[in-house]
């Protein structure tokens, strides 16, 4: 496996090792039309809106997830294509 191969699979763990990622990745996947806003998951989560956004930022860095503004709201889906590339991993 080439160096920098293992350097975004490494990134991606460390990305998915938190409970609260993982949460918020099942919650966006769950959701209608698989997107949410931060204003969508902080209380399900019990947790404040700078502590969502910076989970999402985090899982954004590694492309798992995308975001699309739409006025003053940042919508997040899920990185379908990113999903892919990580499926082929374990396949």
């Amino acid at each position: 496996m080439a160096r920098a191969k293992a350097e975004d699979i490494s990134s991606l763990l460390k990305a998915v090792a938190d409970p609260t990622r993982l949460q918020i990745l099942a919650m966006i996947a769950k959701a209608d039309l698989q997107e949410s806003c931060v204003c969508d998951l902080t209380g399900p989560l019990g947790l404040s809106q700078p502590t969502i956004s910076h989970h999402l930022k985090k899982l954004a860095e590694v492309d798992l997830v995308e975001k699309q503004r739409r006025g003053t709201w940042i919508w997040y889906s899920l990185n379908k294509a990113r999903w892919s590339q990580i499926a082929q991993l374990f396949a």
